[in-house]
């Protein structure tokens, strides 16, 4: 009887590392199977590859083109099953609404082709100013493409100064919102060795909140502008709230559009006795006569992202590159870490080594020095023959050729 009570004993437990074993095999099948992979549009491959290579990655072969008619084609040309796939696609100019288009039709594609997860990075979210009904009988477009986005397909979105931070809610698959002043802040540490005659300009009050959270982060002063139209026949005034004489201005915004708004408030401040001053724009729009406003303008240079792809040269605008900053959101996001907690530390960095350089205990040099073990600095553009060549100082020190452009080629603050 003993023996009997002892072979079952054997037996029950002989299947019991068999149900284990096989599991435990199951689970590496699903580990090897969950990979990183990432993929584009037509709307900024630049970056794209860029961020690609910040991750060690190819982006993914992906068909994307056009029927004869003008409907959107996409096909990937190897599967993709069980994947962790991130889409960058930016519904920026100059077709938004191709590429809008483009994104929904690849996450439903990405979708049907089994993807275990998908996420919409959206670098510039297109739509994002009509976030209300700012007038009767008009429509709430950025919750439309918010819809969109989510019934076509995607787990979750990943997204970089938006508009309004309640775009957010639009949304009901989970939203990462990070800020553009994490590649803004390094450079401007570099550039400004005395940051106690800096002074941060919210270009309206609707950028107030954005604008003093640079303005903490540089221990710079605030200032802002304020618009308004005395009287319907009367050109717009252009106030300006805070004293900016003798200072360094820095205009802070996440879109510029035509230009118009800059650039005046560039000439009020400089009338109010600025001694320079430059815009830091995460989004270059940079539509109608935008170029043309700039270039007579009293800024001394426009800083912008490459979220957007600039399609015209400019000899007054200079690009930092978003690749490093995106990538490291996109691994967090794949390890399944906290992306707040990975820039609290690049936070505070930032700000201790602008209250140093504003008591006098380092110098410029110094700083440089101190952020070039962190953050990518700054890029250059260089001119040659009727091309830019985006030049960009990578978090390691060496000068990577992220990509060039000519007219007509296709190709925070963390709050969480």
């Amino acid at each position: 009887m003993g023996e009997s009570l002892q072979k079952l004993k054997n037996h029950h437990q002989a299947l019991f590392r068999d149900k284990v074993q096989s599991f435990a095999s199951s689970l590496l099948l699903m580990e090897g199977s969950y990979t990183l992979e990432l993929c584009t549009g037509n709307s900024n491959r630049p970056l794209a590859a860029s961020i690609a290579s910040k991750l060690g990655k190819d982006l993914l072969p992906l068909q994307v083109g056009s029927f004869s008619d003008g409907e959107i084609a996409v096909q990937f040309s190897r599967h993709i099953r069980g994947c962790d796939l991130f889409i960058i696609q930016p519904t920026c100019p100059p077709d938004v609404n191709k590429n809008l288009m483009e994104l929904l039709v690849i996450i439903d594609a990405a979708k049907r082709a089994s993807a275990k997860r998908i996420t919409a990075v959206i670098p510039y979210f297109g739509y994002a100013r009509q976030d209300r009904k700012a007038s009767p009988r008009t429509p709430i477009t950025a919750k439309l493409v918010a819809d969109l986005i989510t019934t076509a397909g995607a787990d979750r979105a990943l997204m970089i100064d938006l508009h309004a931070a309640q775009i957010q809610g639009f949304f009901s698959i989970p939203v990462d919102h990070i800020f553009g002043s994490h590649i803004f802040v390094p450079y401007l540490l570099k550039e400004y060795s005395d940051l106690d005659k800096v002074t941060v300009v919210s270009p309206d009050a609707g950028g107030a909140n954005r604008a003093r959270k640079l303005a903490s982060r540089l221990d710079a002063e605030l200032c802002l502008i304020d618009k308004r139209r005395e009287a319907a026949n009367q050109c717009e005034v252009m106030n300006v709230i805070g004293d900016v004489a003798g200072a360094h201005c820095i205009i802070f915004d996440d879109i510029i559009d035509t230009a118009g708004t800059v650039c005046k408030a560039a000439s009020a401040l400089m009338k109010s006795g600025a001694t320079s001053v430059i815009a830091c724009i995460t989004h270059p729009v940079l539509s109608g006569p935008a170029h043309a406003r700039i270039a007579a303008s009293d800024l001394e240079y426009l800083l912008v992202s490459d979220s957007i792809p600039l399609t015209q040269p400019n000899p007054k605008i200079r690009i930092l590159s978003i690749a490093g900053m995106v990538s490291e959101a996109i691994e967090c996001i794949h390890d399944e870490q906290s992306i707040g907690q990975k820039y609290a530390a690049k936070r505070h960095l930032h700000k201790k080594i602008a209250e140093e350089i504003a008591s006098g205990k380092i110098t410029k040099e110094t700083a440089s020095a101190r952020l070039k073990l962190e953050n990518p600095l700054e890029e250059e553009l260089e001119e040659k023959d009727d091309a830019i060549e985006r030049m960009i100082i990578s978090e390691g020190g060496d000068i990577d050729l992220v990509g060039s452009f000519e007219t007509g080629e296709e190709s925070d603050d963390f709050t969480l």
